[in-house]
C-alpha cells in the first residue's frame, strides 16, 4: 500500500504540489492525471524517493520514505519520464549494471534478467546498443530496469508519451499483464490511457487534488453521459422533433461530421423514447450511438480553474 498524507512541495515562492492526500491499495492501477505543469512528475519523484517533500508524509509498504528510505525503495520500481538509459550500453549490460546497483546476488541477477527480458519481449535486442532501439523498445528497457528486483510497487511516469499507436498498444498490454500482481501508479496527460489500463483516476491541477474516482464515475460527470449521437437525412427536422421529449436537455449539431447529439437530463434514459419517436416520424437513421460520457470534457471542466505549477 502507498499512503500519502498532506504532501506539499515548494520551490521558493512556487507551490508545485499543494497539500494532497490519497492511498493506493494492492491490485489498483491508479492513473495520475493532469495538464502539463500540474505537479504530476513532482509528486511521482517524491513518492519514488528522488525528491524530498517540503511537508507531508509518504509511506510505501509500511515504510516511511524519509525515515526508512532504503526499505521503502526496495519496494519500488520507478520508470522516470522519457525512460532514461545509457545509450551506448546494450540492454543486457544496462540491466546487469542496474542489478549491481541494487545489490542483487549474481545468480539472482542473471535469473531476473532472463525472466524480465522474456516477459517484455527484449530477447532479440539484448546485445544491441540501446541508442539504436526504437522508442517502444527503449521504453521496454526502462520498464525492465524498474521491475528487475521484482518490486511490489511500480511507478511509471508518462510511459507511452511520444510513442506511435502500435507502440502505445504494446506498452499498455505490458502494463495490463504487470498489474496482476503489483500496485501501479501511472502519471499521464493522455486520457485514453485511463480507459486502457486504469482502475482508478486522480486528477491534479495547480498542484491540488481535484478529483479521485473510477474512470466510469468520471465519465458520469460529463454532460454527454447518456447522450445519443446520430446521423440522419434531416437533422434540422429531428432537432425540432426531439423537443417533444421530456428527458432532453438540449441538442448539438456538428455540421462538419453531420452528427446530431441529443443531450439527456440527469438520470434520464433517451434511447427508448428517442428511437420510438424516430420510427413514428419515419426518420432514416444512418448510425446511432449512446454516449458513455467524454473524459476530455470532464478533464477540461475539472482542470480549467486549476492554478498550474
Amino acid at each position: 500500500m502507498i499512503e500519502i498524507e498532506s504532501l506539499s512541495k515548494r520551490y521558493g515562492d512556487l507551490l508545485a504540489v499543494d497539500d494532497i492526500s490519497f492511498t493506493v491499495k494492492p491490485g489498483e492501477v491508479l492513473g495520475f492525471l493532469g495538464p502539463n505543469g500540474a505537479g504530476k512528475s513532482t509528486t511521482m519523484r517524491m513518492i519514488a524517493g528522488f525528491l524530498a517533500p517540503t511537508q507531508g508524509r509518504i509511506r510505501v509498504c509500511g515504510h516511511d520514505i524519509e525515515a526508512e528510505p532504503l526499505a521503502a525503495k526496495r519496494c519500488i520500481g520507478y520508470l522516470p519520464e522519457g525512460a532514461p538509459a545509457y545509450g551506448e550500453m546494450t540492454p543486457r549490460a544496462f540491466l546487469s549494471f542496474i542489478g549491481e546497483l541494487r545489490g542483487m546476488a549474481p545468480a539472482l541477477k542473471q535469473q531476473r534478467i532472463e525472466e524480465v527480458t522474456g516477459q517484455l519481449g527484449l530477447k532479440r535486442v539484448l546485445e544491441q546498443p540501446i541508442e539504436t532501439l526504437s522508442k517502444g523498445f527503449r521504453r521496454r528497457v526502462g520498464i525492465a530496469q524498474a521491475i528487475l528486483h521484482d518490486p511490489k510497487v511500480l511507478i511509471l511516469d508518462e510511459p507511452t508519451d511520444g510513442l506511435d499507436p502500435n507502440q502505445k498498444h504494446e506498452v499498455r498490454e505490458l502494463i495490463g499483464r504487470m498489474a496482476k500482481d503489483r500496485l501501479l501508479i501511472i502519471s499521464t496527460h493522455i486520457l485514453e490511457e485511463v480507459h486502457a489500463v486504469c482502475t482508478r483516476a486522480i486528477v491534479i491541477a495547480g498542484g491540488k487534488l481535484q478529483a479521485d474516482s473510477t474512470p466510469d464515475e468520471l465519465e458520469r460527470r460529463s454532460r454527454y453521459y447518456g447522450a445519443i449521437s446520430l446521423r440522419c437525412q434531416d437533422a434540422e427536422r429531428v432537432q425540432s422533433l426531439v423537443g417533444e421529449l421530456s428527458g432532453v436537455a438540449g441538442t448539438e449539431y456538428d455540421a462538419r461530421e453531420k452528427l446530431l447529439t441529443v443531450l439527456a437530463k440527469p438520470g434520464q434514459s433517451l434511447y427508448a423514447p428517442l428511437t420510438q419517436l424516430l420510427r413514428q416520424h419515419d426518420v432514416a437513421v444512418q448510425d446511432l450511438t449512446v454516449e458513455r460520457g467524454r473524459l476530455d470534457e470532464v478533464f477540461r471542466t475539472i482542470t480549467s480553474g486549476g492554478r498550474r505549477s
